[in-house]
């Protein structure tokens, strides 16, 4: 009988030679995103593994640990701590060209000269003599996300430039950053400014600060921006309703969305989105029943439920291994003339994957087939994914590698994927060949992309590889947020560097990530075993009239 593992040709044998696109879908990212970067071996490695995964991925001595790299891939370690400028991953245009060295040095002396305040680096840039343009300052505040106070000195700086003018663009993107650092009366001040340009607050711009807001647990205040909303131009209309539902739903307050929409319903329309962003809200806190309620009453409003709804609650009994209750759930959807998607059946193989049930996950991809549903390219990460947890690697490799040939196309979460994987399997170099591989295949990666390298590199006290790796990110505009940071102390002080870790803890703090408290303890307890007391006690005044942050990062 054919082995459920070895599924490659039983897959590809069915499926049709199109081009599979990543689609929209109602999966939460605890379905899609955070499981990729956590992957546990649980099974022996498939043998025979295919040859773009058999490298020189073997242990190497311990005495050159720090200053090691896989030979095959010094090259293009070395030249890229040595290259100042960044490999774009699209054809810049003749403006970001000229700039493109412009960038190169102001980054530069924003990320070595750390200032006080954001006046201090107004003051530090003045007389630089450097060139701005939109694409330079956009591409600038990217770099510096998470880092608000050399961003908005820059920001500020730059505004002082002629003839040069702040896009919306640029605005939007600098009231995010103040936003997600919490600097919240700066945002307003920013927002306030937008407001005397016409045409520069819109949508986008009030999206940011509602979602701020709710994420900082300051539902009233985003409630409060939406209601404001007229006195700067723009409409209190489905969309931005739909935003701020959104907005407070993924800020973990499912009663204020739910209170919102009773408030609102009677002057502004309501759409099937937003009785499906509820429903989602109270799937997740696991109340079924004002779940279903919602439901009836989007069926008094003219929408009958949709994949998009049922969807929902297939999720939460997948995420909670209920699956007579998802059985019940497809039951009913088939019977309301409501046939399941691709989003559905990517639900079901990564709830029947991770519940460890591997042959009941692929025989879901034979329902699949016979509702003439072609796997897309969420399904195949997925796929790849559950294979790797079980400890399929070689399974994992092929359908990664027969991808193309399907005419479906890999993007940043399929990279993601096979690169967690491989580190999982300590497969050094095949992890940074992927890496390797999205950069001259045009694919952009994300934070979510370097953090299993990071991690393996903090392991195998791969200094050398950790700089290229950090440097790697920043000169594709990706900035370490507060996970990158404690993944960073965290790993650095399990391998015993911890001055190193002391030295990431410092900029961590310096840039206004409160630390969680395991992190601090950790920390400072590894110091005191390694009698490192000065070390310790500067943590320890560092942390002063710090309150420590929450457990999740």
């Amino acid at each position: 009988m054919l082995s459920k593992y070895r599924i490659l040709h039983h897959l590809t044998r069915h499926l049709s030679p199109r081009i599979t696109t990543t689609r929209s879908s109602n999966v939460s990212p605890h379905f899609f995103i955070n499981p990729f970067c956590t992957v546990v071996v649980n099974s022996p490695e498939s043998p025979e593994l295919p040859p773009w995964v058999m490298f020189s991925d073997k242990p190497t001595p311990s005495n050159s640990d720090d200053d090691f790299v896989i030979p095959s891939l010094a090259h293009w370690v070395d030249s890229s701590i040595l290259q100042t400028k960044p490999k774009l991953f699209a054809k810049p245009s003749l403006e970001e060209s000229i700039h493109l060295e412009d960038v190169e040095k102001i980054s530069t002396f924003l990320k070595e000269q750390r200032h006080s305040s954001h006046d201090h680096v107004v003051q530090a840039l003045d007389g630089s003599g450097f060139r701005v343009s939109n694409s330079l300052v956009m591409q600038v505040l990217k770099r510096f996300g998470n880092d608000w106070v050399a961003a908005y000195g820059f920001f500020i700086w730059a505004k002082k430039q002629t003839p040069y003018v702040h896009s919306p663009e640029v605005y939007n993107l600098m009231v995010d950053i103040l936003g997600k650092a919490k600097e919240f009366d700066l945002m307003w001040k920013l927002v306030k400014e937008m407001k005397r340009i016409e045409g520069y607050v819109c949508l986008d711009t009030m999206s940011k600060v509602m979602r701020r807001f709710a994420k900082a647990q300051r539902h009233e205040d985003a409630v409060e921006a939406f209601r404001g909303m007229g006195k700067y131009g723009v409409e209190k209309d489905t969309a931005a309703l739909n935003k701020l539902l959104d907005a407070l739903v993924k800020g973990q307050s499912i009663e204020i969305a739910h209170n919102v929409l009773d408030e609102f319903k009677s002057s502004v329309p309501l759409s099937s989105p937003s009785f499906n962003i509820l429903i989602n809200g109270w799937c997740k806190v696991r109340n079924f029943e004002k779940a279903r309620k919602v439901m009836e009453e989007r069926k008094e409003h003219g929408f009958e439920p949709d994949v998009f709804t049922y969807n929902n609650f297939i999720e939460s009994y997948c995420h909670d291994k209920d699956f007579r209750k998802v059985d019940e759930v497809l039951e009913e959807m088939r019977g309301n003339g409501c046939p399941p998607n691709a989003v559905t059946y990517t639900i079901l193989l990564l709830g029947y994957g991770k519940a460890g049930q591997l042959s009941k996950a692929l025989e879901e991809y034979e329902r699949m087939k016979k509702d003439g549903i072609v796997p897309d390219t969420p399904f195949y990460s997925s796929l790849m994914y559950i294979l790797g947890k079980a400890g399929r690697l070689k399974d994992a490799c092929e359908v990664f590698d027969d991808m193309p040939k399907q005419g479906v196309v890999r993007d940043v979460v399929t990279y993601n994927t096979m690169i967690s994987t491989a580190c999982a399997h300590s497969k050094e170099e095949t992890a940074l060949r992927l890496l390797k591989e999205m950069e001259e295949t045009s694919c952009k990666p994300d934070l979510q992309t370097y953090h299993p390298l990071l991690k393996m590199c903090c392991k195998k006290k791969r200094m050398k590889v950790l700089k290229f790796l950090l440097d790697h990110m920043f000169k594709h505009d990706l900035c370490p947020d507060r996970g990158t940071y404690t993944l960073l102390v965290q790993s650095l002080s399990n391998s015993g560097k911890l001055v190193e870790a002391c030295t990431f803890f410092e900029e961590m703090v310096s840039k206004g990530f409160t630390p969680m408290e395991t992190t601090v303890k950790l920390l400072t307890r590894k110091l005191e075993i390694k009698s490192m007391l000065k070390e310790k006690d500067q943590i320890e005044e560092l942390m002063a009239g710090h309150v420590l942050g929450e457990q999740n990062v």
